[in-house]
């Protein structure tokens, strides 16, 4: 079962990716991709486009959205799978965590402004598919394109990251809620890509631990951003939590994603993989 080829993490234009639904589920099936979800941030306005796509190209689907979660002073990302879309806690709550992202965009084109970068809320907004789900990714696109930086890595670094003059923290949802909501709905929760969060040691096992706690499943072992080597220790602590282990790219746009649909590792053989036991809930 861990030589399936599933991509269980990607985002279309409903959130910040640069493609439709349609032509995820195309651009996966033609990788090679067996189960997909698309899994755009705190959003599931995609997911019956995605769903509909997938079974005409004959691929296997899951339903998915990854949610911010604020943790320790760092935003956590938790992606939910195979959930029903339309429970109303679901519904309810991803409505509730999209709510601040349009007052902290403004914000963060205020702060662009003191140091000379002008019209940057509505030069981010031409890039947002969905003007409620404007985030750093589209301020970062407009001053590529703007010729500010040369690539959505050096904006990042030097304007949008804490400590940076466009940096805006928001308050998402806690650890707790946001997994109620995709287990309520039939789901399971996972952490999202470990090894990118600032965490101490200390701050890691307190996110497992209380991931755990709060009915928590999975973590994703291999992704986009993962070294080799970052697997292999995420591996251990889906052993050590008793956790069951996901597969997703983090795929955005062909023009920034390192890491294609489809183009991941295998799964380690010896863990339990998401879809294992989410076989009920796949389309």
């Amino acid at each position: 079962m861990s030589i399936l080829n599933a991509d269980l993490h990607c985002h279309s234009v409903v959130s910040d990716g640069t493609l439709t639904p349609e032509a995820l589920a195309q651009r996966a099936h033609s990788n090679g991709v067996q189960l997909w979800s698309l899994t755009d941030h705190d959003e599931i306005g995609g997911q019956q486009r995605a769903a509909t796509a997938a079974k005409e190209v004959g691929m296997q689907y899951l339903s998915g959205t990854e949610i911010s979660v604020s943790f320790a002073g760092h935003t956590v990302h938790i992606v939910g799978l195979g959930f029903d879309i339309h429970d109303p806690r679901v519904v309810a709550g991803l409505q509730s965590t999209r709510g601040g992202r349009h007052a902290r965009a403004q914000d963060m084109a205020a702060g662009l402004a003191k140091v000379g970068i002008h019209g940057s809320f509505e030069g981010a907004l031409t890039y947002a598919g969905n003007p409620d789900l404007i985030s750093r990714t589209h301020f970062a696109r407009y001053l590529v394109e703007t010729g500010v930086c040369k690539d959505t890595y050096e904006v990042f670094r030097r304007f949008l990251t804490e400590g940076k003059p466009g940096f805006v923290p928001h308050r998402w949802a806690n650890l707790k809620d946001a997994i109620a909501w995709i287990r309520d709905a039939g789901g399971m929760a996972v952490i999202a890509h470990p090894a990118r969060y600032d965490f101490t040691p200390n701050e890691e096992f307190a996110l497992f631990t209380e991931f755990k706690a709060h009915g928590g499943q999975a973590v994703e072992v291999v992704t986009g951003s993962h070294s080799a080597a970052e697997a292999l220790e995420y591996a251990g602590m889906a052993r050590e939590f008793g956790l069951a282990a996901s597969r997703g790219s983090d795929f955005h746009s062909p023009d920034e994603s390192h890491t294609d649909l489809g183009a991941l590792p295998w799964l380690p053989g010896d863990l339990t993989p998401v879809w294992e036991l989410l076989q009920h809930r796949i389309q």
